[in-house]
């Protein structure tokens, strides 16, 4: 995962830029423009990075503030992570997201 700055300079508009934590082309989190505190997403969310610039962070505001240490990564057949929250019985897989379970939650 990475922590990335939105430097989109956005024409005829005062759109602010945020900071997002990014799995892959997956937005797991982000700060708002002018706020500290991150908003976690239940299921992490695809983010469209056409014609948006980002950069990426040195230190990574989300690193201290994260929701949860319990998290379980699982790799799936074709190498892509995943995590699980035992608490919750939540995955980050496709199956999960479109079934509501996964076998990820039922080996954690």
């Amino acid at each position: 995962m990475q922590a990335v700055k939105e430097i989109t300079v956005w024409e005829g508009s005062t759109q602010p830029n945020h900071t997002y934590l990014l799995d892959g082309d997956r937005m797991v989190a982000y700060i708002k423009f002018g706020q500290g505190e991150p908003f976690y997403f239940k299921q992490p969310i695809r983010i469209d990075r056409r014609g948006r610039k980002f950069e990426q962070l040195q230190q990574n505001p989300f690193a201290e503030q994260g929701p949860k240490t319990n998290l379980i990564v699982h790799i799936g057949s074709k190498g892509d992570q995943y995590f699980v929250d035992p608490e919750l019985n939540t995955c980050t897989c496709p199956g999960y997201t479109f079934r509501g379970t996964c076998k990820h939650t039922k080996t954690a």
